[in-house]
């Protein structure tokens, strides 16, 4: 579990959604922008949701949060955070495949109406 500090208050959420919540912070800021995000918490009282503007201007701490007990489930939350349109994602990266494990049906050419070696 995490605690997250935003504007003097601190609330604690799970690691993913802290986590996926840092991240996107950061891209949003980084394109110059801010948004209104909610993410679940938990309270005294059970579970809540939080709303904070995330971005240029907000800053948000993760910190460890002293927890006992059994985590709730907020996934679904950390992957509606990760899903968001601005959350940076990873570069495709080109792999070459070696001759020896060539797949022949990739080299497949229908104008030729056959195989070729490429």
């Amino acid at each position: 579990m995490r605690s997250v500090t935003y504007a003097g208050e601190t609330v604690t959420t799970t690691d993913d959604v802290a986590e996926a919540l840092v991240q996107l912070t950061a891209s949003i800021a980084a394109e110059g922008q801010a948004e209104a995000v909610s993410i679940p918490i938990v309270t005294d009282g059970g579970e809540e949701e939080a709303e904070l503007v995330i971005g240029v201007g907000n800053d948000v701490l993760s910190a460890p949060a002293d927890w006992t007990g059994e985590e709730p489930d907020f996934s679904w939350a950390a992957e509606e955070l990760r899903q968001h349109k601005r959350f940076p994602q990873a570069p495709a990266i080109a792999v070459e495949q070696s001759s020896e494990d060539a797949n022949p049906d990739a080299f497949w050419d229908p104008d030729l109406d056959g195989f070729t070696r490429a």
